[in-house]
């Protein structure tokens, strides 16, 4: 609300994107060690491997989506072997939608113009509804998928 539509935008994602770098780094140096202590199994071995392999892909899906928690993808990228430049450049990318519309329904609230209120809460729902959507056909497909094969993670 402060800075409006694009220059707010333009320092949450600095701000945001620094801080979850920050907490990677700090989850990577103190996880280490962690984790080689304890045994890894079931499904946190599982999403590890997963994020060691296609990391850049799984953060940006994480970062896209606002169900998941912005510190708990930084400090589980952290913790797995997800490269640093590709946890980077996958929040940075992904977090400029949400970004966008939360900056931009501020900045609509503020200027008191009912259409352009309207606009940004259109443009807030459908940055809000569409990943969800996606995210639930994704599981779904990803569930049918797993126990066509015999076996599920569910």
């Amino acid at each position: 609300m402060a800075f409006g539509t694009w220059l707010g935008t333009l320092y949450t994602v600095i701000g945001a994107t620094l801080g979850a770098v920050v907490a990677f780094l700090v989850a990577q140096k103190l996880g280490n060690g962690l984790i080689k202590k304890k045994e890894q199994a079931g499904k946190i071995h599982q999403i590890q491997q997963q994020l060691e392999k296609n990391g850049f892909i799984y953060v940006l899906i994480f970062r896209l989506l606002p169900i998941f928690n912005f510190d708990l993808i930084s400090y589980a990228a952290g913790l797995s072997k997800v490269r640093l430049l590709s946890f980077f450049l996958a929040t940075l990318i992904g977090i400029i939608p949400g970004t966008f519309a939360y900056n931009f329904l501020g900045s609509s609230i503020v200027s008191k113009d009912p259409q352009l209120i309207i606009g940004a809460i259109i443009v807030f729902l459908v940055l809000t509804i569409v990943p969800w959507y996606i995210q639930k056909r994704w599981k779904a497909k990803k569930t049918s998928a797993d126990s066509s094969r015999g076996f599920s993670f569910n």
